[in-house]
């Protein structure tokens, strides 16, 4: 009985060891340029502001940014809901 014992301890023992020595390392490296030289800008063209009156009823612009391309970043809020719309100077809705 106590070879069965002592058995099974050691079989246990072994296990144990097998599954502390995992290492498990899953780090993902993602680099984002944040602004992607957007500017911030007070007023965006008449053209962008009817676009997005169509597009979303109710938007309420709460920032605008423009780049070097004359592409619009425009944070809005949808009832309350906030989101990130890219647009070009006429007002049409850019997929980013």
């Amino acid at each position: 009985m106590k070879k069965l014992i002592l058995s099974a301890a050691i079989v246990l023992g072994s296990l144990s060891m097998q599954a502390g020595n995992t290492i498990v390392n899953n780090s993902v490296l993602q680099s984002v340029n944040v602004q992607d030289d957007y500017k911030e800008v007070d007023a965006v063209p008449a053209a962008i502001k009817t676009a997005l009156d169509n597009a979303y009823p109710g938007v309420k612009l709460d920032k605008a940014y423009v780049n070097s391309k004359k592409e619009y970043k425009i944070e809005i809020t949808v009832r309350g809901e906030k989101s990130t719309v890219y647009t070009d100077a006429s007002g049409n809705i850019l997929k980013k």
